[in-house]
């Protein structure tokens, strides 16, 4: 711990009752007990149905699948650690020596799973209400900024950040077969991912054409 989690505590404009709850979401586990993958849980929790309200809130005619692409383009790993370096938390993390010397203060994962983290311990000490406020202060910027168009992002990029959302490993996409003449030439292509048993076929002229389509037909697997 390089810097005193008091003084976050003030530049965040918490005032928790028990103290220990914030130490215990700057804690990582590489610090021994007491540390805040369980608060990381719970966070997690709240700071998606959090930021799924307000979107349904805000995009009264948006359907379940723009709200879906819009959420992850707010609930994922880059964004959360961005958020976390923006308010400097990862000056005040608790590591242990390993993670200190590689710079664990740097890594997203652990930037996002601290700010996870301090949403759990807020929702602990203070209940659903106090946690929700900061939530929506602290991301008030990113979500006055979202409009309709962030969802129309290209079939590859909506399925990576689908996954980032969820924690969860990257697409994998596999050439299957390349055929036809050079100057018209059929790529086929899978892509699969964790959270679908079966991969998704695409075909194109290119092969990028093809893991397009690939990604675009594993999106409507999944229903987004």
């Amino acid at each position: 711990m390089t810097r005193d989690p008091a003084g976050l505590c003030k530049k965040l404009q918490l005032d928790f009752k028990d103290p220990k709850l914030f130490v215990m979401a700057l804690t990582h586990r590489s610090a021994g007990n007491g540390n805040n993958e369980r608060l990381e849980f719970l966070g997690d929790s709240v700071l998606g149905f959090v930021i799924a309200k307000k979107l349904f809130e805000k995009f009264p005619d948006a359907s379940e699948g723009v709200l879906s692409r819009l959420r992850a383009n707010l609930v994922n790993q880059g964004v959360l650690a961005e958020v976390a370096r923006e308010n400097e938390i990862g000056d005040y993390l608790i590591l242990g020596s390993g993670e200190l010397k590689s710079g664990g203060y740097r890594r997203d994962s652990i930037l996002s799973d601290a700010l996870e983290a301090i949403i759990g311990a807020l929702l602990v000490d203070q209940g659903i209400n106090a946690s929700q406020n900061w939530v929506l202060k602290v991301f008030a910027d990113r979500i006055n900024s979202l409009s309709l168009d962030d969802w129309q992002k290209d079939p590859k990029t909506r399925l990576q950040e689908f996954m980032q959302s969820r924690k969860l490993d990257l697409p994998e996409y596999n050439l299957l077969s390349m055929t036809g003449a050079a100057h018209a030439q059929t790529f086929r292509v899978e892509c699969r991912i964790p959270l679908a048993s079966e991969p998704s076929i695409g075909e194109g002229a290119s092969r990028k054409k093809a893991e397009q389509t690939a990604a675009e037909n594993m999106l409507k697997q999944l229903k987004l």
